[in-house]
Formats: structure tokens, sequence, C-alpha cells
């Protein structure tokens, strides 16, 4: 749920563009590729030592066009958070920057997930996800709920789980300590996170979310610390009037 503005909550986009249609109607029949050819998710997730030692470079494109095999869920869940969050951008923006915006992220996080293994790798460090499989629109998908939450950062977006309200600009920070915290084992943090950045540098390079960059993280932490002391003066001002009447 998010609010469409004003007092007003409404369950869902007001629309949905034909590029978010298109997008889950392609996961949909991957998905269903996946349970019928043999060695199709195999080939197309990534492995990074594929990757790196085979030159299977392609697995950092295709891997978020599939989803765990013998669970609908992580399909679902994607696609759903997909049309919410990828509907309003794309009527704002336009379904081909959206589309174009959408693979740059989820290439993007492709690139992050075979890489940062590889890396620890070969410092010798250990790195179970070198040779794991990773698959799923998750990066792709972070980076959309990076665009809605700079976007419209003071929107109002009702959870579902736990039910409370929370403004879209703090919504990737709780899903981050939500999954770090009580999250599954198998989520890949690399590829959320990796979203997020390479989103974070292409809204940057768009001129999007510039009122979020450094500067501005500074200047909200001097507003929360100065509405901090204000109040801690006021309590400390009625604690004295108190006692003073006393």
């Amino acid at each position: 749920m998010y609010g469409r503005g004003g007092n007003s909550i409404g369950f869902g986009p007001p629309e949905t563009p034909d590029i978010i249609k298109w997008l889950m109607i392609a996961n949909v029949g991957v998905f269903i590729l996946q349970n019928v050819l043999a060695g199709f998710t195999e080939t197309f997730a990534v492995f990074p030592y594929q990757v790196w030692e085979q030159g299977r470079i392609w697995q950092v494109a295709t891997y978020m066009w599939l989803h765990a095999p013998n669970s609908v869920w992580h399909l679902l869940f994607n696609m759903f958070a997909l049309w919410m969050f990828g509907s309003p951008v794309a009527s704002y923006w336009g379904e081909k920057r959206f589309f174009r915006y959408y693979m740059i992220c989820g290439i993007g996080a492709g690139i992050l997930i075979a890489t940062w293994p590889a890396l620890l790798h070969t410092m010798e460090m250990s790195a179970p996800q070198y040779i794991m499989p990773t698959l799923g629109a998750s990066g792709a998908v972070f980076g959309v709920l990076l665009a809605y939450s700079l976007t419209w950062p003071d929107r109002v977006i009702m959870l579902i789980f736990p039910p409370i309200p929370i403004k879209a600009i703090y919504f990737i920070p709780f899903l981050f300590f939500m999954q770090v915290f009580g999250g599954p084992p198998n989520i890949s943090h690399v590829g959320h996170l990796g979203g997020v950045l390479v989103g974070w540098i292409a809204l940057q390079r768009m001129g999007i979310g510039h009122r979020f960059g450094l500067q501005q993280i500074k200047h909200r932490y001097r507003r929360y610390k100065m509405r901090r002391d204000l109040q801690a003066a006021q309590k400390e001002d009625r604690r004295r009037d108190e006692h003073t009447y006393h």
C-alpha cells in the first residue's frame, strides 16, 4: 500500500504501464522454461567461477530473468514489488527510460555478484558464493525501489508485515535491516546492495536524487540533531517549570 497524496491511501498503482506487464510476462515465461528445460537454470544463473574461468559472461545479464525453480514465492515477491513500485516510476519517466534503468541496475548488480566472490577467492578468503549460483530480479527491483524512494521520498508506504507506515525514503534501509537480521540465509545481499549502488549512480547521472547526495545527508543529520537538541531543551524547561511550581 502507498499514499497517493494528501491523506489518502491506496493499494497498488493507479495504472500498470505496458513495460511492467511485459517484464512480468517475460519473468513468468522464463520461470516456466526453468521447470521444463533441463539445465536451463544452470546455464543462465550467475556462477562467479563460470563467469571468470569459463567466460560465461552472459550470466551477469541473464540471471535477472530467472527465479528459484522449486518455489513460486521468489518470483511472486519480485513481481509484486516490480508492479507496485515500478508502475508509478515507469509512468512518470516513460517506458524506454525505465527499461534502460531497470537493465542497468540488473546487469550492474550481476557484475558485482560475479566480482565480489572472485576477489575474495583470489585473496584466498572464504567465498562459498564463488561456486554457488545467484538468480532473480532482486538487484533490478532494488534499483527500482531506490528510484521510487528518491522520486517521492515523503510518500507514505503502508507495509504489509509489519503493518506500519513508513516514508519511502526510509524503505530501503528498513528492508536491508529486516533481511540482515531476520531474512533467510540464501539472500544475495551483494545483489541487492549492488542494485541500489548502481541505481544511485545512474540516478545521479540522470539528474534524479541530487538532493539526496552526501551534502543532503549531512544537512538532514544536522536538522535531526537540531530537533533533538531543541526537544531536549524544551523537556528540561518543562521540568524546571514543574520544579518551580512545586
